[in-house]
């Protein structure tokens, strides 16, 4: 064990292999021993271990996230494997969310991991996501969007989500610690006619744009946790993979949003 002196004369203990494996990290004045300290104490739950979720579990658990869980039923597929990079030809019909966590303890065996192989819904939302600090939302349909954000609403945690679609991708950060917090609702008020379609498998996305949008969602992820820079809440990142467009749009609270009945 390491004892790391901090600005106020404090100290922080850390392994070894903690210092060596997060030295890049801490040596950066925005983060430190304290904010290092910050994100192994942090827990996350990913919602999704496919385009969007693989990237974000890699990225987190590199970084030294403390505790992360996935939620996911579907078992790995072939179509799956262009754009899924967490999963390998090796893993075809496991099961998505056990195969990505053992891939986790690989990158780092000091992260805490939790499988959930199951549908996440209204009724079981709360049992699994109660322990977690922070959700992020790489689920591929309206039903679960819309869920995810209501109880994060309710709970007031924040949620980072994410979308990719064809060459177009979008991520959000929702802190709904924040009063002036807008919603998904804000932006999408009604569910579409078919809640439940992955775009992906009906209009095609490119596999690379997951792991650009997956990277943001990680990266808007570690921001909060150590609450430095500036937040996307409020604003909707639009990016174009063709174009190399970068776009980030004013998000406001709408004044007859779900979100104002809830607060």
């Amino acid at each position: 064990m390491v004892l790391v002196q901090l600005e106020n004369n404090n100290y922080m203990k850390f392994t070894k292999k903690q210092i060596e494996r997060y030295s890049r990290q801490i040596i950066l004045k925005k983060i430190g021993a304290a904010g290092q300290k910050k994100i192994l104490n942090s827990s996350v739950l990913i919602v999704g271990a496919g385009g969007l979720g693989s990237p974000v579990a890699i990225y987190l658990a590199a970084m030294g996230i403390g505790k992360i869980g996935i939620v996911d039923k579907d078992k790995i597929e072939i179509s799956n494997l262009s754009r899924q990079i967490i999963f390998t030809t090796h893993d075809l019909k496991k099961n998505k969310s056990s195969t990505a966590i053992k891939k986790i303890k690989k990158i780092n065996p000091d992260t805490k991991v939790q499988s959930f192989n199951k549908i996440l819904n209204k009724k079981n939302i709360n049992n699994i996501a109660k322990n977690y600090d922070l959700i992020v939302d790489g689920s591929d349909n309206f039903r679960t969007r819309f869920t995810i954000n209501d109880y994060c609403l309710k709970t007031k945690k924040i949620l980072v989500s994410g979308a990719i679609s064809k060459f177009d991708g979008q991520i959000y950060t929702f802190n709904f610690s924040k009063k002036k917090s807008p919603c998904l609702r804000c932006f999408i008020p009604s569910m579409p006619t078919n809640p439940d379609v992955d775009n992906c498998e009906y209009e095609g996305v490119l596999g690379s744009l997951g792991g650009i949008i997956g990277s943001i969602q990680a990266n808007e992820v570690v921001k909060e946790v150590l609450q430095i820079g500036r937040s996307l809440c409020g604003h909707i990142l639009i990016i174009n993979a063709l174009t190399l467009n970068f776009r980030k749009v004013e998000l406001n609270k709408r004044s007859d949003c779900y979100c104002n009945d809830k607060r």
